[in-house]
C-alpha cells in the first residue's frame, strides 16, 4: 500500500470536513507526541493521525482509507509491543478522544468508549458500589485487552474480561457501521469475544457490572529467593483451593533498590481483611523482606501493576502457560537467567517475569467453542516483560525473551505437555506465534468469519487469522 502524500493529507482534511475529527500530520505541533506508543520500538512515522471523536467519523476515516488503499491501523490504550497501534507512512485512527464511560446502576451495565482505559471504567463504576471484570494493569486499553478475551483479579468469580461483554458497536473493514450482541450479529459477536481487533475498530463496548460495595485486599509483597521453596507450597495450597475470590501473582523482579532479583508478589483476594489474612498466612508466614499490602479500593488495586512510561523506554512482551505443580528447579534456573539479564543491563529494573494464578473453574466452566476465546484451561498464564533504553539492545532482549520462555516450555510445568492448550493467551502473544496456536479448533470458523466480515484481511496487524497461522517460536 502508499504512503500517505501531503496532498492525501489535505484531501483527508477535506474529506473530514464539518466533523470534529482532528488530522495530525508531519509538520504539526503535536505530531511527536500523538505518533509516541507505551513502547518505543513501537514508534513510527504516521502519514497522518485522525482523532476521532464518534463512530461515524471512524467509518469516514476508514472509508477514506480503503478508497485511497492507504494502510491504516487503530490506537486506543497503545500497549501492544508488536507494533500493530502504529504504521510507517500510514493512517492511524486514534480513539484517544473517545474515553466516555456511562454507568448504569439500575441495569448494573456500563457502556465504554473505544478509547477509554481501564482507570476511567474503574472510576466510574466505583461511584456506584459496581465493579467490571477488567484488567490487572489499568493504564491498558479496555478495548484490546476485552477483544482478546482478557484475564482480570475478579475472573475467577466472574470469568473472562469478554464473557462479561454484553455488545460492541464496530466499524468493519468497508466503513460499515454494524451492533453485535447474542440478538445482532450473533456470528461476530462470537468472533469479536477472544478476536475482536481482527475484525474491525470497535467504537463503544458494553458490560455487564457486578456488586463490589468494599474494599479488597491487595498491594505488594517482595521476598529473598531462599524463600521460593514456600512460594511454591503455597502456589500449589493455591490451586487446589480453587477459591474464587482470589488472586496470586508471583515472579521474578528487581526492584532499583535491591541488589539481586527478588520474589515479587501480587495478592489478592475479594472479602474481608479477617478472611484475606486468614487465606493468604501461610505466605505471610514466610516473613517477606518488603510488605506493603492493606485493603484498598479496586480502582487502586488495578493500579499495582501499572509499568509507568518511561523516557525512552523500550519493551517487549510475551507469554506462555503453566499448570501445577512447579518446579523449584526450573524457577531457581530462571531467577539465575533473569538476574543475570538484570545485572548485564541495570537499567532494565523494570522488567519482570510473572506467574499468574488465577482460579480457572469459572473460566472453563464456559466451553471453548462458546466464543472465540480458546484460552480456557486448568492452566495459568505467564507473563514476561523486558524493559530497556537503548536500541542497540533490542536484538539482544528479544532473544533472551525467546530464551526465558523456552526455558519453561521445555520443562514438565508446561501447560502443553498435560493437555491441549493454547501457547500464550492472545493478548500476550506476539507474532512469532501463529493463530493456529492461540485459537485452536476455534480458528476454522473465525476464518470463514473473515470471508464474511473482512474478505481483504484489513484487519490483520494484531494477529493475522489468514496468512502464517503455523507460525511457532
Amino acid at each position: 500500500m502508499p504512503f500517505m502524500s501531503y496532498s492525501h493529507v489535505l484531501e483527508l482534511r477535506r474529506w473530514l470536513e464539518g466533523t470534529r475529527a482532528n488530522v495530525i500530520c508531519y509538520g504539526s505541533e503535536d505530531y511527536a507526541e500523538k505518533i509516541k506508543r507505551w513502547s518505543d520500538t513501537c514508534e513510527r512515522d504516521a502519514g497522518a493521525i485522525v482523532e476521532v471523536t464518534s463512530t461515524s467519523e471512524v467509518s469516514e476515516t476508514v472509508q477514506f482509507a480503503r478508497k485511497h488503499h492507504i494502510n491504516f491501523v487503530t490506537e486506543a490504550g497503545g500497549h501492544s509491543t508488536t507494533g500493530s497501534s502504529a504504521t510507517h507512512g500510514g493512517l492511524v485512527i486514534s480513539l484517544a478522544k473517545m474515553r466516555r464511560v456511562l454507568t448504569d446502576p439500575a441495569s448494573k451495565t456500563v457502556c465504554v468508549q473505544g478509547g477509554a482505559i481501564w482507570d476511567d471504567v474503574n472510576e466510574s463504576t466505583a461511584a456506584y458500589g459496581l465493579a467490571v471484570v477488567g484488567s490487572t494493569a489499568s493504564h491498558t486499553g479496555v478495548a484490546g485487552t476485552t477483544l482478546g478475551g482478557g484475564f482480570g483479579w475478579l475472573t475467577g468469580r466472574y470469568g473472562l474480561i469478554s464473557d462479561n461483554l454484553l455488545s460492541v458497536r464496530m466499524v468493519l473493514a468497508d466503513g460499515t457501521i454494524v451492533e453485535a450482541s447474542d440478538e445482532d450479529h450473533q456470528d461476530l459477536f462470537w468472533a469479536v469475544r477472544g478476536a475482536g481487533q481482527a475484525f474491525g475498530i470497535v467504537t463503544e463496548l458494553v458490560f455487564r457490572a457486578h456488586e463490589l460495595a468494599g474494599p479488597v485486599y491487595g498491594g505488594t509483597l517482595v521476598f529473598t529467593v531462599d524463600r521460593l521453596p514456600g512460594i511454591l507450597e503455597f502456589a500449589s495450597r493455591f490451586d487446589k483451593l480453587q477459591d474464587e475470590n482470589s488472586g496470586f501473582f508471583f515472579g521474578l523482579a528487581a526492584p532499583s533498590a535491591a541488589d539481586r532479583t527478588g520474589i515479587l508478589v501480587l495478592p489478592f483476594y475479594n472479602g474481608s481483611q479477617e478472611k484475606a489474612e486468614e487465606f493468604f498466612a501461610p505466605l505471610m508466614s514466610l516473613g517477606p523482606s518488603i510488605n506493603k499490602t492493606s485493603m484498598m479500593s479496586y480502582k487502586e488495586l488495578n493500579g499495582i501493576a501499572n509499568v509507568d512510561p518511561v523516557p525512552e523506554g523500550r519493551k517487549c512482551f510475551s507469554g506462555t502457560k503453566v499448570s501445577m505443580p512447579l518446579d523449584q528447579h526450573l524457577l531457581c534456573d530462571l531467577w539465575e537467567h533473569f538476574d543475570a539479564i538484570m545485572d548485564k543491563y541495570p537499567r532494565s529494573n523494570n522488567s519482570v517475569l510473572m506467574f499468574e494464578l488465577i482460579p480457572y473453574e469459572k473460566t472453563i466452566s464456559v466451553p471453548i467453542d462458546a466464543t472465540a476465546c480458546a484460552d480456557r484451561g486448568r492452566y495459568y498464564n505467564v507473563a514476561l516483560l523486558l524493559c530497556w533504553y537503548d536500541p542497540e539492545h533490542d536484538a539482544a532482549m528479544h532473544t533472551y525473551m525467546r530464551a526465558l520462555l523456552t526455558q519453561i516450555k521445555r520443562s514438565d510445568c508446561y501447560a502443553g505437555k498435560k493437555e491441549p492448550v493454547v501457547q500464550a493467551n492472545a493478548n500476550f502473544a506476539g507474532h512469532e506465534i501463529g493463530a493456529t496456536y492461540l485459537f485452536r479448533d476455534n480458528l476454522p470458523r473465525l476464518q470463514a468469519l473473515k470471508k464474511k466480515y473482512d474478505p481483504h484481511n484489513v484487519f490483520s496487524k494484531w494477529h493475522d487469522l489468514v496468512s502464517h497461522t503455523e507460525r511457532q517460536p
